[in-house]
């Protein structure tokens, strides 16, 4: 089904032995090389109008060669003028790009209201995510849409114009230091852009504006994971099973977030407020606002941050940024997903001095008591659980296991004495006795 003419090229083809190019749609003059030239007829036949000086083809008139001529001129005028046309055209458009920005820098100036441009990025939500259709979604971020509160923004629910349901985070104005272009804004992004995995909370785009400033993620159903635990009656529909696959999915997703990015990712705000699950109870890391990309060229010294009980004692005097850090915040997470609340009288009565009777309490006697006790095989993974969380908590950051450790060691599957388990205690787990 080749059609045109065969391309003169093939004239430059010295080693062509032979060639079959019968049964096609060809016209016009043969190259004149030997390959063609010897060919017998039965590979030229079944053609629409080849000629040449070859077996059984007419010889081509001087019209037929003119018209050749002519096409490749033409082709070579099209070469030449298109790619002219197409510079024009990008010239044009950046000068009237040009014009407009400038038209509306002078309208800014007029208006004390509009004193920013919109600068509004998108990352692919179906290409229909607009400032205006956020504002009506959110009635201009009425509080009746509001679904929660943290120190950089409030967190909306929206339904837009498509029908999808997106949560928007809105930073707070920027004398609290989360304005449009600040660090906490632009560090946000720069995390959420780069990352991808189904236990992180799913980035859809931002809108910087001169009066909102905001980030698009997926809704989550349930919510955060401090506020299911706080509630008597969803606590307990987070059975062992669901708590020990929400452990070992943010163990997966914190384990791609330090060794899987380049440069890694530091959280720094982990906690259970800035974990969200959906309705299957799968947990999503949230809340990016503090985190930080390790570069190898830079200290990574940073001031404080973090939510209170979480932060690893290191940073109030150390204030350099590692992943040992988030380490700690994980160890903690994970105990008050065993035990059902904050853990901080538990690791407070295990690590002071003044009150050493702490590392004699039982693993099993600080479960979360509203649930069942748990079967054989949750034992086994609550136990390798919770002997994980102990390690993340020492006070030797260079002691605790890294991400992709804990990760690791949760996806095997331990056999576990069930005495093992129900004589097991804090201070055996803390100094890792076992």
């Amino acid at each position: 089904m080749l059609s045109g003419h065969i391309p003169s090229s093939f004239e430059e083809m010295k080693s062509l032995l032979s060639i079959d190019v019968s049964y096609n749609q060809l016209e016009g003059r043969i190259p004149s090389n030997k390959a063609f030239q010897n060919l017998s007829f039965d590979a030229f036949k079944n053609n629409k109008d080849l000629c040449g000086n070859a077996s059984g083809l007419q010889a081509c008139n001087s019209s037929g060669t003119s018209k050749s001529n002519a096409m490749d001129k033409y082709k070579v005028v099209i070469i030449i003028i298109l790619p002219l046309l197409g510079v024009l055209f990008l010239i044009l458009a950046s000068a009237g790009v040009f014009f407009i920005f400038y038209q509306k820098k002078i309208d800014v100036k007029e208006d004390q209201e509009e004193i920013q441009e919109d600068l509004f990025c998108e990352w692919n939500y179906e290409g229909n995510i607009m400032y205006e259709d956020i504002i009506e979604a959110t009635e201009n971020f009425s509080p009746g849409h509001c679904i929660g509160r943290g120190g950089y923004g409030s967190v909306y629910k929206a339904e837009l114009s498509t029908g999808q349901v997106v949560a928007v985070k809105k930073l707070h104005p920027l004398e609290d230091g989360a304005g449009p272009g600040s660090k906490a804004f632009l560090d946000e992004i720069s995390a959420l852009s780069k990352i991808r995995h189904r236990n992180i909370v799913r980035f859809y785009g931002f809108c910087s504006h001169a009066r909102h400033s905001f980030i698009i993620s997926e809704y989550l159903e349930r919510g955060n994971l401090s506020k299911v635990l706080s509630d008597s009656e969803e606590a307990v529909k987070l059975d062992w099973v669901r708590r020990v696959n929400i452990i070992k999915g943010l163990a997966h997703a914190f384990s791609y977030l330090h060794h899987d990015c380049s440069p890694p990712i530091v959280h720094r705000d982990i906690s259970s407020s800035n974990i969200l699950l959906d309705l299957e109870y799968e947990p999503r890391v949230s809340d990016f606002g503090t985190a930080r990309l390790l570069k190898p060229d830079s200290s990574n010294w940073t001031e404080l941050a973090g939510t209170y009980g979480y932060v690893a004692p290191e940073l109030a005097y150390k204030m350099r940024v590692t992943k040992k850090c988030d380490m700690y915040s994980f160890g903690v997470l994970t105990l008050e997903v065993l035990i059902g609340k904050h853990p901080g009288e538990v690791i407070s009565s295990i690590t002071s001095s003044s009150s050493p009777t702490g590392q004699n309490v039982l693993l099993k006697d600080i479960l979360d008591g509203r649930l069942s006790p748990p079967t054989l095989h949750a034992s086994h993974e609550l136990f390798t659980i919770a002997k994980m969380a102990f390690s993340c908590l020492d006070a030797n950051p260079e002691s605790r296991p890294t991400m992709k450790h804990v990760s690791q060691e949760l996806s095997k599957a331990k056999a576990l004495d069930l005495e093992l388990f129900h004589t097991m205690t804090l201070g055996q787990l803390m100094h890792r006795e076992i």
